[in-house]
């Protein structure tokens, strides 16, 4: 799987946004032929957001994708929560707790970490009346 994601690498690398997208349009259809993704949807978001369960592969890749100063940040700002939206129910109850509250302890752990304890208190204040009301 290694010498895979390396030749795939060298493959993409002078690759243009434009040729890769129109890439991805032929061949996704494809690829996804047989597959039921409301099935693999969960498993793979899971595995994305909660630290890499899919061997390290996914928490790699998600890293990379984060320090190489691409708009991806800002484009999972938007899309998680509609990822989320669309996941949670079809996650069986056991997992969703389990996923939820590492999910909740990542979120506040990264999200407050220059905060001062003033400022995570009247965050955690506030993350409380939202979830409550």
């Amino acid at each position: 799987m290694e010498m895979m994601g390396t030749m795939m690498e060298k493959f993409f690398a002078n690759m243009k946004a434009e040729d890769k997208q129109k890439m991805m349009e032929r061949m996704m259809p494809r690829m996804m032929e047989g597959m039921n993704m409301m099935e693999m949807m969960p498993k793979m978001m899971m595995g994305m957001m909660s630290g890499g369960e899919c061997g390290g592969g996914m928490e790699g890749m998600m890293s990379k994708m984060m320090e190489g100063g691409h708009e991806m940040p800002h484009m999972m700002h938007h899309m998680m929560p509609h990822c989320l939206h669309m996941m949670l129910p079809g996650v069986l109850n056991e997992e969703r707790a389990e996923f939820m509250l590492n999910m909740i302890a990542i979120l506040m752990e990264q999200g407050t970490a220059e905060m001062t304890e003033e400022e995570k208190n009247e965050f955690v204040a506030k993350v409380l009346e939202k979830v409550t009301s």
